[in-house]
């Protein structure tokens, strides 16, 4: 199997996948079950690449961490959001479309999303190709994954064993890594995909860089940093003066 065919299969697998996540959408009415599948479409690109590639020490560390990460996350999702109705997102898209909804939401939710999830794999996908040995910058790739995965995985514990104390509501978290960085699981996550690329890439395939730069700036400017941010900085002035001592995306002490 050469990298396009490849390319191909994957592409093929999340359009359907995507398009059959929306007709159950329509019929919950719910379109926040596109984030649920956010992290498991990555085990299923990873597993088609992976069974279409060299099945090498390479691509089986890049399947294996990209499906510790997606496995995780879709867990972590299902356990935050089942049985909390739609997000508040798709509640305010749903409330200006009205009517139109149905069939907008499989462009601008399941389908948008899809497609950036296939780009963001472009690692994922071609580093199963790779015909190079692994070499130190691949080491060190596994490295940033693994700092990444913590950064991302305790940052959602804190934050969850936090949220489950009655005695917080409505509080500012500010402890452990949240004392840091007011998005431990953001900056995570940037590096979970800074790392998977090194890993996958060679010297041939640099434009593969294009995944973590689209994934950093998604987190920062799209749907993450900059969305909590402004929702934070409505709502007290104790997040506001968090907001005001303490880093946005990059660990650092607080000032």
């Amino acid at each position: 199997m050469d990298t396009w065919e490849i390319l191909s299969a994957t592409a093929a697998a999340i359009f359907v996948a995507v398009t059959i996540l929306w007709l159950v959408s329509l019929w919950l009415k719910d379109a926040s079950i596109a984030d649920l599948f956010w992290g498991f479409g990555f085990v299923v690109i990873a597993a088609i690449a992976y069974a279409m590639g060299n099945q090498d020490l390479r691509g089986g560390l890049v399947a294996v961490l990209t499906a510790v990460w997606g496995l995780r996350l879709t867990g972590y999702l299902c356990w935050r959001n089942l049985g909390h109705g739609e997000d508040s997102r798709y509640r305010a898209m749903r409330d200006h479309h009205q009517e139109r909804f149905w069939w907008v939401s499989f462009f601008t939710v399941f389908l948008l999303q899809g497609t950036i999830m296939w780009i963001v794999s472009l690692p994922v996908q071609v580093g199963q190709r790779s015909v190079q040995d692994l070499g130190p910058a691949n080491f060190i790739g596994v490295a940033v994954w693994l700092v990444g995965f913590l950064f991302e995985s305790i940052g959602d514990y804190q934050l969850a064993r936090f949220k489950m104390d009655p005695a917080n509501k409505g509080k500012v978290m500010d402890q452990g890594l949240w004392r840091y960085t007011r998005h431990p699981n953001y900056f995570g996550n940037a590096l979970i995909w800074w790392g998977l690329t090194l890993l996958a890439m060679n010297l041939s395939t640099g434009w593969l860089l294009v995944s973590p730069v689209l994934m950093t700036f998604l987190l920062l400017k799209v749907s993450g940093v900059a969305l909590l941010d402004k929702d934070l900085s409505n709502r007290s002035d104790e997040f506001r003066r968090y907001i005001a001592r303490t880093s946005a995306f990059v660990p650092w002490p607080p000032s």
